[in-house]
């Protein structure tokens, strides 16, 4: 088990989103211990592109996607859901990864009981957050065990051929931006 650094997420948005995929996530609530595996992500990438919540500049609720690779970013949506994202690319270049789905999720209480989720508990970003208790606390956050959210490359390997790529979902109104097919998933 290699716990992911800052350096892992200082790279190319896209590289970093296709890359998450087989890491495993992990997030300490209390005595609580949660841990899915990453299933999809979707790459926001600069200010030029319109799906991206920096097209428009910083603003406080932007800011952190301007500052170092490595750190939380969570939002909020149709006032119920938590988007949990990370910041990648160099400082001052805005851009993130959104965690879209997440599959054998586990959940470990203090008692070492499990509660494991089936994988359609998880298969939205809204959902594994909901699943996961990951809520806007963590935003600004690193990525690391001190702040109880980090990601682990427990050596788990997903072959090319299972990698798949497409559009972003919810973002029609991002026009010709609309189409990048900056969406990765596997099976």
């Amino acid at each position: 088990m290699h716990i992911l650094t800052s350096e892992f997420f200082n790279r190319d948005t896209h590289e970093v989103a296709k890359d998450l995929l087989g890491k495993v996530l992990y997030h300490r609530k209390g005595e609580n211990l949660y841990r899915a595996v990453i299933s999809e992500t979707e790459a926001y990438h600069g200010t030029e592109d319109l799906a991206c919540h920096c097209s428009k500049g910083k603003t406080p609720r932007t800011e952190i996607m301007f500052g170092e690779a490595g750190y939380i970013y969570i939002y909020l949506i149709y006032g119920m859901y938590q988007m949990l994202n990370f910041v990648t690319m160099p400082m001052d270049f805005p851009a993130a990864v959104l965690i879209r789905g997440v599959k054998d999720a586990v959940l470990t209480k203090e008692n070492n009981s499990e509660i494991i989720f089936q994988n359609n508990q998880t298969n939205g970003p809204g959902k594994l957050t909901q699943k996961l208790q990951i809520g806007k606390e963590l935003n600004k956050k690193l990525i690391s065990p001190v702040n109880n959210l980090w990601v682990c490359d427990n050596g788990i390997y997903i072959p090319e051929k299972d990698i798949h790529t497409g559009k972003r979902i919810g973002i029609d109104y991002a026009k010709e931006w609309r189409d990048k097919a900056w969406r990765f998933y596997i099976d």
